[in-house]
């Protein structure tokens, strides 16, 4: 038996391999196409790229681990049957589901691995790839100018404030850094709008790239003061200098400082600690809006205020009390405003608080369920591979894209759910694991009788038994009908 669980697990290694190599590169690729705006025509040095691919890599395994898993499974269970070797073992005296053993052992190992890999790696990863996104987004690249669009460019003020131009030209050359019909418009004095036209201008780059300097030539500067009117003023020049400093074109790798940590950068204890947190200041929320509303309504039947209690009318009033007189007509309208504008605010910063908690229960059970659904696609791919082996890569294909598209749909679906408050975080997150364990062990339980039968086990069966299982219903349901 310890060779056959040698030889199970060494069929199952290649198509592992191969297939979590090709689905993390593919996912990979697209995980860098959406950030490529973001990277490209910056000037980021290699180390700065190749840092953040190493980053985003976690989070792309973290998809495609389980993936994998079932892949694997699907192939080499369904290569093993097509090759009667499956069927061989099982005529020796081995049953199919000890063969499953130690898949599933294998499976909880992996489950385990990648519930630590979730909790404790996958969340510094992705806080450091924030904050190196933050740091890459603070980088202006106010030298890349774009031709026939205004290009907004932010830099200090002598004085030590912020300045704002838009700079425009019809044709850009970006190796001679000369432009063709600029206009430039500046709107940061809030007195003056001034407007430079100019045929041609150079543009040079300070050494360390923070001062953008213009030469203009052959223009007019045209300027409409707006604290005179009717006043306006008109130059013109064939040489303009215009230096433009402080256009924050350098990467400064922890620039944008210490940073919060969102719900997907921290593990299962602070995500627990921070819901926890979260939690208690929406129930004490609640029970402020709860004490304002009990002291409104007293207020307005007539109670008395001293300090921060209030006493009953009966009782009778010493120093500091305030005393509504029966015949006194009472705010009521401006009691009711405010207790309306107070219970408002509060329910709002407790429903704000409760939704918060919810976010890190569903990211704490998503950590769990995502690993566990390890096991679940081995009990649910062994089965189908061994029940249709002849299906070959279009099946193995098949089989795990549908497996792929309930589990991720019912994951993504639950989280929205869960995080509006409509269903329980466990519910949302562990139902796709809900849905598929069943249909696992049952067929688990019957891949004796599958390795058994004598069909051939492809597309035609394929088709066949799903048109069968439809019709079972259906055509029970008619059959009623008609008698």
């Amino acid at each position: 038996m310890a060779i056959l669980i040698r030889y199970l697990i060494r069929s199952h290694i290649g198509p592992f391999l191969f297939s979590f190599t090709l689905i993390t590169g593919l996912l990979f690729l697209n995980t860098i196409a959406q950030r490529l705006d973001q990277l490209t025509g910056k000037g980021l040095s290699w180390t700065v790229l190749g840092q953040f691919a190493l980053l985003a890599l976690p989070h792309t395994v973290a998809l495609t681990l389980p993936m994998s898993v079932l892949v694997a499974v699907l192939f080499a269970f369904s290569d093993l049957t097509a090759e009667n070797e499956i069927t061989a073992m099982t005529s020796g005296g081995v049953n199919p589901i000890r063969l499953l053993l130690p898949m599933v052992g294998i499976g909880v190992i992996l489950a385990g691995g990648m519930f630590l890999f979730n909790d404790r790696v996958l969340p510094e990863t992705n806080h450091a790839l924030r904050k190196l996104l933050v740091d890459i987004n603070l980088k202006d690249p106010t030298f890349q100018l774009r031709e026939q669009v205004l290009n907004e460019i932010a830099a200090e003020d002598p004085d030590g404030g912020s300045r704002t131009f838009f700079l425009s030209a019809v044709h850009i050359d970006p190796l001679t850094s000369t432009l063709q019909d600029v206009i430039i418009s500046d709107v940061s004095d809030p007195n003056a709008r001034r407007t430079t036209y100019a045929d041609r201008g150079e543009m040079v780059l300070s050494a360390d790239q923070t001062d953008m300097f213009l030469t203009l030539n052959n223009g007019v500067v045209l300027e409409i003061p707006r604290n005179r009117k009717g006043y306006f003023h008109r130059s013109e020049f064939v040489e303009q200098f215009l230096p433009i400093r402080g256009i924050s074109n350098i990467f400064e790798e922890g620039g944008a400082g210490t940073q919060a940590r969102g719900d997907r950068e921290m593990s299962t204890q602070q995500l627990a600690d921070s819901a926890r947190a979260e939690e208690a200041a929406s129930i004490e929320f609640l029970a402020d809006m709860k004490r304002e509303s009990v002291r409104t309504v007293k207020r307005a039947l007539g109670w008395r205020v001293a300090g921060d209690s209030l006493i009953t009318p009966t009782n009778t009033p010493g120093r500091g009390e305030e005393m509504n007189h029966p015949g006194d007509p009472l705010p009521t309208d401006e009691l009711t405003r405010a207790v309306s504008i107070s219970t408002r605010v509060n329910h709002q910063q407790a429903d704000f608080y409760r939704l918060n908690a919810i976010e890190k229960r569903v990211e704490i059970h998503k950590k769990y369920a995502i690993a566990f659904a390890c096991i679940v696609f081995v009990l649910l791919g062994a089965p189908l591979a061994v029940r249709f082996p002849r299906g070959g890569v279009g099946m193995v294909t098949t089989a795990s894209v549908a497996i792929f598209a309930i589990f991720w749909a019912c994951l993504i679906g639950g989280e929205t759910l869960a995080d509006d408050g409509y269903i329980s975080p466990a519910l949302a997150m562990w139902l796709p694991n809900i849905l598929l364990l069943p249909v696992g062990i049952y067929l688990t339980k019957r891949i004796s009788t599958q390795v058994a039968t004598a069909r051939g086990g492809g597309w035609d069966d394929l088709i066949f038994t799903l048109v069968s299982g439809l019709r079972r219903p259906f055509g029970g349901l008619m059959g009623n009908r008609a008698g």
